[in-house]
C-alpha cells in the first residue's frame, strides 16, 4: 500500500514553533521536551559538543536548573517555515532574557528547528541548532513574504 508523504502547512509549523518558544519562556521543562523526538539533536554554540538525544540536552538543562538558571523572557521575530513532504524547518531570532545565580543575562541568537510531521497534523521536532548574531548584522526586519513568514510573538504572552 503506497502512503502520500505531505507537508504539513505553514500555520501546522508556526503552531508547534509558538508551542516550543512558549514552553521556552515558561521554563516548562515537561512541555518544552515533549516536543522534541527522542532522538533529537541539539546544537547550542555556548556547548562544547553536539547533544545527540533529548535525554542528553534534558540533563543539561536540569543541570542549568540546578545552578539557578530560568528564562525570564523570550521574544521569537523574523519567523520562518519552509515545509516539504514530511517536515518543515522553521528559523528565526529569538532575543532572550534569563536569570542566573550571576544575575540577568540577555542575548540576541538565531534559531533553526526541524519538525517531521507526523500525518495527524502533529509535529515533533528532531533538531535544534542555536547560533549567534553577528554584533554587525543589521536588526531583523520582518518583510511580508507570504504566508510562512509570520508577525513576531512574545512566547510569555503565548503561554498565558
Amino acid at each position: 500500500m503506497h502512503i502520500d508523504v505531505i507537508a504539513p502547512s505553514h500555520a501546522e509549523v508556526l503552531r508547534a514553533a509558538d508551542s516550543i518558544v512558549a514552553a521556552f519562556a515558561a521554563t516548562d521543562t515537561h512541555a518544552y521536551f515533549a516536543a522534541f523526538a527522542p532522538d533529537a539533536t541539539f546544537i547550542f554554540h555556548p556547548e562544547n559538543h553536539r547533544l545527540d538525544s533529548r535525554a542528553e540536552y534534558e540533563e543539561t538543562w536540569n543541570s542549568w536548573i540546578a545552578e539557578g538558571w530560568s528564562v525570564a523572557d523570550c521574544v521569537s521575530s523574523a519567523r520562518l517555515s519552509q515545509t516539504f513532504p514530511g517536515g518543515a524547518v522553521f528559523s528565526h531570532t529569538v532575543d532572550t532574557t534569563v536569570t542566573t545565580s550571576d544575575g540577568t543575562e540577555s542575548y540576541r541568537e538565531r534559531e533553526s528547528i526541524i519538525f517531521r510531521h507526523l500525518g495527524d497534523g502533529n509535529l515533533l521536532a528532531i533538531h535544534e541548532h542555536l547560533s549567534t548574531v553577528p554584533d554587525s548584522a543589521p536588526a531583523d526586519t520582518l518583510a511580508d513574504t507570504g504566508s510562512n513568514v509570520a508577525e513576531p510573538i512574545v512566547a510569555e504572552a503565548v503561554a498565558q
